[in-house]
């Protein structure tokens, strides 16, 4: 990508912008949910956000109730 300095107007090449995409497997995603029974900790332990686990299980059509059971007391 080419940009141009703001300091002294010249044409500057730029490559590698944004952060690199994670790409963990879908099987890890599945195996935090059922040990942590919880997004929000399985996100925490896996190093991602919970919206990350969210879109994986969502494009192997899948849905988080498969994973993780709310305890009835």
């Amino acid at each position: 990508m080419l940009v141009q300095c703001p300091h002294c107007r010249e044409i500057v090449a730029i490559d590698g912008l944004g952060r690199k995409p994670l790409n963990l497997p879908v099987k890890n995603v599945c195996d935090a949910l059922q040990l942590y029974h919880s997004v929000g900790r399985a996100a925490t332990a896996m190093g991602c956000s919970r919206g990350y686990i969210y879109k994986v299980i969502k494009e192997h059509d899948l849905s988080v109730k498969d994973f993780v059971t709310q305890k009835h007391e």
